[in-house]
């Protein structure tokens, strides 16, 4: 019996990218209505269920060499699934797929991950620095602040490596649903909400991430200094090589002291103190 018409046809854009552009080209397609995106290290592939945006699509992306595979609707869970597997981070996390069973190594956190509508699953490279950095950081009894809290994924390593409280913010109403189930799993104090840094109370942090873009980490910059407590910390990232010296400038603007740089392939974070 030939397919309806009116059943959606699950296909997946397969896009080459570099460090530099991959953000970039994450936020086009699902502006473009991807249902999901799944990061290889040169590429990009993109879930979606109407197969009269190709043409369109092929058309934006086509600096980006795509290329179009048709998916049976009721096997994309399924290829969507095999493309990430679990991954060790720092000296005590450990994430994992949530359909996976592989064992927790000895010594290490369990976070479970879902690959979907938000950003953070461990796999960009700033989220690896931002999570290698709150490993070092948190200490029992810490107040944590994460602004552009995506999946949730640094909140609840935090709430897991003794957090007492997470605050947890995103401008987009469906990341910051996502980050609330997320984050009720490992943490027993804690607030999510839908808005950004400067609905959060003057010194409420002891430690601070913000994990967004290099604009918006240069025009809240004030809003660093204000949030963190007295000798508290931050860690600023989301930005490549090139940005550095314009988020240190606007940093220095504020009168932000600038700690230390860190750095993987081309991305960048920076060390704050309050």
């Amino acid at each position: 019996m030939p397919e309806s018409k009116d059943t959606p046809t699950m296909f997946v854009l397969e896009l080459q990218c570099t460090d530099l552009d991959r953000d970039l080209l994450i936020a086009e397609l699902w502006d473009r209505g991807s249902a999901g995106i799944f990061e290889a290290p040169a590429s990009l592939r993109s879930f979606f269920d109407d197969e009269e945006l190709i043409p369109q699509l092929l058309r934006d992306f086509a600096a980006q060499q795509p290329e179009i595979s048709p998916i049976a609707d009721e096997d994309w869970i399924g290829f969507a699934r095999a493309q990430t597997g679990p991954m060790v981070v720092g000296q005590r996390l450990f994430l994992a797929p949530e359909w996976r069973d592989d064992p927790t190594p000895e010594g290490r956190l369990r976070i479970a991950i879902n690959p979907g509508l938000a950003f953070g699953t461990g796999s960009h490279e700033t989220t690896r620095m931002c999570l290698e950095w709150i490993e070092e950081h948190v200490r029992p009894g810490s107040t944590f602040c994460d602004v552009g809290t995506g999946s949730g994924i640094l909140c609840e390593a935090a709430a897991l490596l003794g957090a007492k409280l997470v605050v947890a913010c995103d401008i987009d109403l469906t990341a910051a649903q996502i980050a609330h189930l997320n984050i009720a799993r490992s943490a027993s104090r804690f607030l999510v909400y839908t808005g950004s840094v400067m609905a959060i109370a003057a010194h409420t942090a002891d430690l601070l991430v913000a994990n967004i873009s290099p604009d918006w980490i240069s025009a809240l910059a004030r809003e660093w200094l204000r949030v963190l407590r007295p000798g508290g910390r931050g860690l600023l990232s989301g930005f490549d090589e090139s940005d550095l010296p314009h988020v240190r400038a606007a940093l220095q603007k504020a009168n932000v002291q600038v700690t230390d740089t860190r750095g993987e392939n081309a991305w960048r974070a920076i060390e704050i103190v309050g």
